[in-house]
């Protein structure tokens, strides 16, 4: 006897499904305000803001790139004036990056206008389907955080 119940489709093919999704979602709101910066200096500007002074390493780190990589997009902030280093509190051979007031403005200012090309592209949804893509939300966001 065959069953007439669908089967889900097999994890990997909602994984790549979801992959490209969200990469292409990403990638369109990236598109729509960099102010000039590119997408390592975005992050560190976004690092800074949630975390506070963070060293070069951290950060590093947190955006996974190398460390010359973080040393040439933080000297390039600093002279922009949205980043400034101050040395560490307990270790004064150490400094840190810390977002100055500029570079919270510009920070503010992407996510101001990625947010308002979202809204506009949720405002073509039915109210159905921004039900639907707000019961997900939850999902996506343990999706999202680190395994460790």
């Amino acid at each position: 006897m065959t069953s007439s119940t669908p089967t889900a489709p097999p994890l990997t093919h909602t994984a790549a499904a979801l992959r490209l999704a969200v990469g292409r979602l990403s990638r369109r709101m990236r598109q729509e305000s960099t102010l000039g910066h590119s997408l390592t200096q975005i992050g560190i500007l976004v690092t800074l803001d949630r975390e506070g002074p963070t060293s070069l390493g951290d950060l590093a780190q947190a955006e996974r790139v190398a460390p010359p990589t973080i040393t040439k997009a933080v000297a390039n902030l600093v002279a922009e004036g949205l980043v400034e280093k101050v040395p560490h509190p307990a270790d004064g051979r150490v400094h840190r990056a810390q977002l100055t007031p500029a570079g919270t403005k510009d920070l503010e200012a992407i996510r101001r206008q990625r947010e308002a090309w979202l809204t506009r592209r949720l405002a073509t949804l039915e109210p159905s389907e921004v039900e639907q893509l707000t019961a997900v939300l939850p999902l996506l966001e343990d999706l999202s955080n680190d395994e460790d």
